[in-house]
């Protein structure tokens, strides 16, 4: 399903080393005419990145991710995005409308909010993920075929210019520049963000009584109003309830860990947190 998507799609794509179109063949590969070419896997996702490049979001993180994503953990989070691209994009007049999720990581987020949109709208909306992760996109485009995968660098994306009405980032780094290139004149970009309490209990157990404990996301806040006209700010807080199988799959889905100490990732194993705070800022802006 993934590579009919791409070749329904061919005109979003251009080739990141020289900029011309891209054409599909034989549902294989993606071409230009200057013969630079990108194979599709066996899964239909695309890798575009001409290096390879390290990432700690391992095989291990993002499957454990994709099960958390799985148990409605973001739930609130994902209904809220899509109300807000309901309420921007539903009364434009057109048929289909393309959403980038920059930064996709295992791809649960994206197919979440498609799902919500293609329930509720009588517009299409069809998804497109890019992340740097080549383990994550692996794991999205056998889990969520229905949607476009690719393998790549957002600071350097794969997509022609004015082609996204919706661009979410959530949770990820941003390329603004990009953004601004690939978005189109009426779009919008979602961009999710964590609050300060988001996952303090872990926070409080990995780095109390440092610096690291404390969170603020207003220098994300403040960059994003450099690049975008912000048009909607929400909080999103709640608390999720946890066993210690759910525990233990979100201490491995979250950079938190990456820095804390194998006895202090036991600790928190060992005390089972019984429920979580989750936090986040959903910002939404529009070209300037």
């Amino acid at each position: 399903m993934c590579k009919n998507k791409i070749q329904e799609n061919i005109g979003l794509f251009k080739c990141p080393i020289c900029g011309n179109k891209m054409d599909l063949y034989n549902l294989k590969s993606l071409i230009c005419p200057k013969n630079h070419c990108f194979d599709l896997s066996k899964t239909g996702y695309v890798n575009f990145l001409l290096n390879s490049v390290k990432t700690q979001y391992d095989k291990e993180m993002l499957k454990s991710r994709n099960i958390v994503c799985k148990n409605s953990f973001f739930e609130p989070m994902v209904e809220q995005v899509s109300e807000i691209i309901l309420r921007y994009i539903s009364n434009v007049s057109c048929k289909k409308s393309m959403i980038l999720d920059a930064g996709c990581g295992e791809g649960s987020h994206l197919n979440q909010v498609i799902n919500k949109l293609n329930d509720k709208s009588r517009i299409k909306f069809d998804g497109i993920g890019i992340d740097i992760s080549k383990e994550g996109i692996k794991i999205a485009s056998k889990e969520y075929p229905d949607n476009i995968w690719c393998v790549g660098d957002l600071a350097k994306t794969p997509f022609m210019n004015k082609k996204f009405d919706v661009i979410l980032n959530i949770l990820s780094p941003s390329n603004y520049s990009e953004f601004n290139r690939i978005i189109s004149d009426r779009g919008i970009l979602i961009k999710v963000v964590p609050g300060s309490s988001y996952l303090k209990e872990l926070r409080g157990l990995f780095y109390g009584k440092t610096d690291k404990q404390e969170y603020s996301n207003e220098k994300v806040l403040r960059h994003f109003n450099n690049n975008f006209h912000m048009i909607h700010e929400q909080q999103i807080l709640y608390t999720v309830e946890l066993d210690k199988e759910y525990l233990e799959q979100l201490i491995k889905m979250t950079p938190l860990s990456w820095n804390a100490s194998k006895d202090k990732i036991q600790r928190a194993f060992n005390i089972g947190l019984e429920n979580i705070t989750v936090d986040f800022t959903i910002i939404c802006g529009k070209k300037n």
